[in-house]
């Protein structure tokens, strides 16, 4: 039976991140994918010009319709926004004992609007990412996590070790904007460090990055694969959706996560 995975996380109009990502990338990898959508943006390859958060009722009406219904092999959160909708999205996931639960800590655009608000920040550390497999911040996010700024490896390793002190079972900080060692990831488990090196490709279009990795991340957990082996995979499929990302719109354009079909 095909692998059920759900993402938690904000619409994004655009298509190229977000929930769209999420679906499109789960499905390129394998699993029956499905969206519990936490907030709407008014979104495109340029910026967020509005964000309406939905309310709390159908937030969680649309978890327990999932957990009602399907085999949930997996989870991934992206943009949870608000204090309020963590607290909802933790009430709900707990009784669940979700074991592959990845947590993108969504802060903030490709183009710089904040899609977390900071008093919520807390909220994650303190209560989403004790539940999560693997949390999986970019540099930004890391920074903003750990306090420490990030420009190495070196720096990387030790903000790693106190983001995982918030409960979280491992933490990969993700090296797209490294100034140095750029598109190497790395994966810390509370002992030991695992890297992964890849291949940059110099393109401003790659917009959804974040959302297409962790979600590859959860499809291959869901099918199975160890959490190192779930990673690289994602990582390699994540290398190719870049390298044939879309230039469509004016600014960012998206990964293509489709890029092994056919194609005109």
């Amino acid at each position: 039976m095909i692998k059920q995975v759900l993402t938690i996380a904000g619409s994004d109009s655009g298509g190229g991140a977000g929930i769209q990502a999420d679906l499109k990338a789960m499905s390129a990898n394998g699993v029956y994918a499905m969206s519990v959508i936490t907030a709407v943006t008014a979104q495109n390859t340029e910026e967020v010009t509005d964000v309406f958060e939905l309310p709390l009722s159908i937030v969680a009406a649309q978890i327990d319709a999932i957990f009602d219904d399907f085999e949930v092999a997996a989870v991934k959160t992206g943009m949870l926004s608000s204090t309020d909708i963590i607290k909802t999205v933790v009430t709900l996931l707990k009784p669940q004992q979700v074991k592959n639960l990845v947590v993108d800590p969504v802060m903030v655009a490709k183009g710089g609007q904040p899609l977390l608000k900071p008093d919520a920040i807390d909220s994650i550390k303190k209560e989403l990412f004790p539940l999560a497999l693997i949390v999986t911040p970019n540099v930004y996010e890391a920074q903003q996590l750990s306090g420490l700024e990030i420009t190495s490896l070196a720096d990387a390793r030790r903000a790693a070790k106190i983001i995982h002190q918030f409960g979280c079972a491992n933490v990969l900080i993700k090296g797209g904007h490294l100034p140095h060692d750029r598109a190497t990831d790395l994966l810390y488990d509370g002992r030991f460090f695992n890297i992964f090196k890849g291949e940059f490709i110099d393109t401003p279009h790659t917009h959804g990055t974040g959302c297409t990795f962790a979600s590859a991340i959860a499809a291959h957990l869901a099918r199975g694969k160890s959490l190192p082996d779930a990673v690289q995979t994602a990582k390699t499929y994540l290398t190719q959706a870049i390298k044939h990302s879309l230039a469509i719109g004016h600014g960012k354009g998206p990964t293509n996560h489709f890029y092994f079909l056919n194609q005109d």
